[in-house]
């Protein structure tokens, strides 16, 4: 039988003129709130957060927002109209503004996965006041320089398996320019491949089904009437704000955020290179900040070091016991 939570909560809030769909989950709302916002753009994560974090239940109200378009926020009506950062990141605002409000909290701490690390420490750049703490995993800093180093690693591993097949696609689609391929497609062959290379989660043969597709079509909280607008979704939020994304370079434009600072970062991530992260890291002025290695990962430690992660926010974050 599944777990029974005092708090188990699936809210549509009509927030920044559409629908955010957030869950929450959690077993006193006295405990700390903490929002996570997942990849992509347009890659939800619930599934797992809300299975593999079950334990963070008992110190931490634990929520996840289906960003603007993506997962259960998606709609027909909301794909044919465009979208920027700037709209995104009023979406969480507003999501933080409501959780204070529901939980009676002065501030909620902020969790941001890949892509959703950018929007986080944007949120946290713009309203420290709202923000108990930031904490990124597989964090974005610089997107041009991400995607140079993520197609050299795909590009090295091709050659040092002698991946003919590899080769000839990642010739095809060449480097990127300024962190840009000439297509989403192109983009896609490159992800597919690091994936397949262990780049996405460390010592793991992986593709785009079994390490996303699979998941949500198992997932009660998407299940196989989901994956279609899971898909769409994805699709749409990546072609909107990828640019935006790419463009992306804290060390220029986020040298200090006024809220404490974690990051839980697998060693072997080639999604998003550590090396870069950490350039930034050390550079920043924060209040309060913590670098924590996570050796056995790549892009995921929540997910592939679930336990450790678990402990880092529950001891680190939290302060909890």
């Amino acid at each position: 039988m599944p777990q029974a939570y005092p708090i188990d909560e699936h809210k549509k809030l009509p927030l920044n003129n559409t629908l955010l769909d957030v869950r929450i989950r959690g077993t006193n709302e006295q405990n700390p709130v903490a929002l996570f916002l997942h990849g992509g753009p347009g890659v939800c994560d619930r599934q797992f957060v809300l299975k593999d974090q079950a334990p963070l239940t008992d110190v931490c109200t634990i929520v996840c927002l289906d960003q603007r378009g993506s997962g259960r926020s998606y709609t027909a009506a909301q794909a044919k109209l465009p979208m920027d950062m700037e709209t995104v990141t009023e979406d969480a605002r507003l999501v933080i503004d409501y959780l204070r409000e529901r939980f009676k909290k002065d501030k909620v701490i902020v969790v941001g996965h890949s892509y959703g690390s950018y929007l986080g420490v944007l949120l946290a750049s713009k309203y420290p006041e709202k923000i108990a703490a930031y904490v990124g995993i597989g964090q974005v800093a610089n997107g041009a320089e991400n995607e140079r180093i993520s197609y050299e690693f795909v590009w090295n591993e091709a050659q040092r398996r002698g991946d003919k097949k590899a080769i000839r696609e990642l010739t095809r689609i060449g480097e990127p320019k300024n962190g840009l391929y000439a297509s989403l497609d192109d983009l896609t062959v490159q992800r597919n491949l690091m994936t397949k290379y262990g780049g996405a989660a460390h010592g793991h043969k992986e593709s785009i089904i079994t390490s996303i597709a699979l998941p949500v079509l198992c997932s009660p909280e998407y299940g196989i009437s989901g994956l279609i607008p899971y898909a769409k979704g994805a699709y749409y939020n990546l072609r909107a704000l990828w640019k935006e994304v790419i463009a992306c370079d804290f060390s220029e434009s986020v040298l200090k955020l006024d809220v404490p600072v974690y990051l839980t970062i697998g060693r072997h991530d080639s999604n998003t290179p550590p090396e870069i992260s950490k350039g930034w890291f050390d550079a920043l002025e924060a209040p309060k900040k913590e670098w924590f290695w996570f050796e056995n990962s790549a892009h995921s430690p929540i997910r592939e070091e679930a336990a450790r992660w678990n402990e880092v926010f529950r001891k680190e974050v939290l302060g909890a016991k």
